[in-house]
């Protein structure tokens, strides 16, 4: 008997990302993975990113596992559903159990677990998976393990709470030998012309943010001490030679502490590997950014969301957006590069906000900026704040919470039209910065976009 644990996220179905090409590995299932080889269960890895439904259905067919573990998340949703539907209805794959992890199945637990689904992991995988799967091979009560859910009839049944992993230094390496980590080194390699690689140094956020899905690992701070930190550094230096890590945390100068420690580490083991990362502003210094960049770090995404301290306030951000704007001045001074995020579209949000949004970005002047329009996840403050105003709630089989939209201050089509006009007014200031001529061709088009969008923008209010 196995387990095959596995994903729905196939790359070349996702044009945006097929042009983008910057993959990462499913590093939770590594981890679950390596939990599962520790503890001597027999498992497979399927990752499909390159891949496709078939193939994954032929590897299924030829394994024939006990059981199917699948990670879920927002983007992937609509494809783990229409696998599961085929897993629990063609006896070619053995009709294995099927179970579900992940961020996105915390707040949907009958809908998942109606569409077939025998089993739900709710929070941290390693060892519910191990527990649920000892029960499952040895046909003992399910109801003993913590932290899962499943159906009764119609019913829905909870267990308790499992604990959370207090010491993180207890986990194992997440097993990338158990896929092809080279297909994503060559990908990154022949289309950036420098590798990346994942790698986790803490579980949990301890900050507030209403729009943030804390699903799987809580509102906490646990992590993994700098010195194994670096250790792996040095293992995947020394395998698979990246040219630069992502590491994935949501906060990762939130410890000084711990910053001064990984210094400290870096230096003595003799590592320095290029990485980026992503913190908050007030979490940054003189000292830590030094500290960083002796490291090695290229590039910080320091967040702030809005250039308005009015949706700041309102998405409990806790930070002054001049705070924010400082920071990435001070790390682009050090040569750092520096990205930050950008939300359109919260509640209560209006014209006057969006443009101290683009006198912010205009002002910080990140390296890099990203832009996405406000929605709503289930199980976020957010979602339950706007769940009366909701205007539009598509059929949840076949749609995302990004399809979810709700009553704005304008309708969702300015603020399409809101996200261009940033992103050119902004891009727009660039090239003048630069020092080129303003009528040059490039910056001319930058501002006719921007104000043709302006237009759109009163259009559509």
């Amino acid at each position: 008997m196995s387990i095959i644990l596995t994903h729905a996220y196939y790359l070349y179905e996702d044009p945006l990302e097929a042009k983008i090409m910057k993959p990462y590995s499913p590093l939770g299932l590594l981890y679950v993975s390596g939990y599962l080889n520790e503890q001597k269960i027999e498992n497979h890895l399927f990752d499909a990113t390159f891949s496709n439904q078939q193939k994954q259905l032929d590897f299924i067919k030829e394994k024939k596992p006990k059981v199917v573990a699948i990670y879920a998340n927002l983007m992937t949703k609509i494809n783990v559903i229409k696998l599961v539907k085929i897993l629990i209805s063609e006896a070619t794959y053995g009709f294995p159990k099927i179970v579900l992890g992940g961020p996105d199945v915390t707040y949907n637990l009958e809908n998942y677990l109606k569409t077939g689904v025998h089993y739900i992991v709710i929070g941290e995988g390693e060892q519910t998976m191990f527990e649920l799967y000892q029960a499952i091979s040895k046909s003992q009560d399910v109801s003993e393990v913590n932290g899962i859910a499943y159906l009764e009839g119609e019913k829905v049944v909870k267990t308790p709470p499992r604990e959370k992993i207090k010491d993180l230094s207890t986990l194992p390496l997440p097993n990338r030998e158990g896929i092809n980590i080279e297909k994503y080194l060559k990908v990154w390699k022949d289309n950036h012309g420098k590798s990346s690689m994942t790698v986790s140094t803490q579980r949990g956020c301890p900050y507030t943010c209403k729009w943030c899905s804390t699903a799987v690992y809580g509102q906490s701070y646990r992590r993994r001490p700098a010195k194994l930190i670096v250790e792996e550094l040095a293992m995947l230096q020394k395998k698979y030679k990246p040219d630069s890590i992502w590491f994935v945390d949501d906060v990762f100068t939130v410890s000084h502490k711990w910053i001064r420690e990984f210094n400290k580490e870096t230096q003595k083991q003799h590592i320095k590997i290029p990485f980026e990362c992503i913190t908050r502003a007030e979490r940054l210094n003189d000292e830590i950014l030094q500290l960083l960049k002796e490291a090695g770090c290229f590039r910080i995404w320091i967040g702030a969301e809005s250039g308005s301290q009015k949706i700041i306030d309102k998405m409990d951000r806790r930070v002054n957006v001049n705070t924010v704007s400082e920071a990435i001045k001070k790390t682009n001074a050090i040569g750092i590069e520096t990205g930050t995020f950008i939300m359109l579209g919260y509640p209560g949000e209006n014209e006057d906000d969006i443009n101290e949004t683009i006198s912010y970005l205009k002002k910080a002047n990140p390296t890099y900026f990203t832009i996405t329009i406000a929605y709503p996840i289930k199980g976020t403050s957010l979602y339950s704040e706007i769940e009366k105003d909701i205007t539009v709630q598509p059929n949840w089989e076949t749609s995302t919470d990004r399809q979810i939209d709700f009553k704005r201050t304008y309708s969702r089509k300015y603020y399409d039209y809101a996200v261009r006009k940033v992103v050119n007014e902004v891009n727009y200031h660039k090239e003048i910065l630069k020092g080129k001529d303003k009528n040059n061709l490039k910056a001319l088009k930058l501002k006719t976009k921007s104000i043709l969008a302006s237009g759109l923008m009163m259009i559509n209010k």
